[in-house]
């Protein structure tokens, strides 16, 4: 994903398709007393209902995985992250009741593994 500031998501399990627009990223020390990093995107339905989804990203975790990929660990990154695992939020409806989702190392993991290759299989094209 290129675009993670405005990309589309969907189909739902329910066939809804969603304008995504990031409207922030933050840590979130300052907000919630955690230790995160935080992006919240909005959500856009067809229809033109708004729904707003925090994707937490432990900063732990991102320091261990930005260690191990010898990514370094900036905005772009994080708010890639937390787009791929809101991509996966919608096609699959699971957490999509929450306003906020926290990510696993797990997670954290998979997700960077997937920047890294499309990162590789851009690069390779260009």
């Amino acid at each position: 994903m290129l675009n993670f500031r405005e990309f589309e998501a969907g189909p739902d399990p329910f066939g809804r398709k969603f304008q995504v627009l990031l409207k922030w990223l933050q840590t979130a020390i300052s907000i919630r007393h955690a230790d995160t990093v935080d992006v919240k995107f909005i959500l856009v339905e067809d229809d033109g209902g708004k729904t707003e989804k925090t994707i937490a990203l432990p900063h732990a975790d991102l320091v261990k995985v930005s260690k191990e990929t010898s990514r370094k660990m900036d905005d772009p990154w994080c708010a890639r992250l937390a787009a791929a695992h809101l991509l996966h939020l919608v096609e699959t409806g699971e957490d999509m009741e929450k306003s906020l989702v926290t990510l696993s190392l797990a997670e954290v993991q998979r997700y960077a593994a997937a920047l890294a290759n499309s990162e590789r299989e851009a690069s390779q094209v260009a």
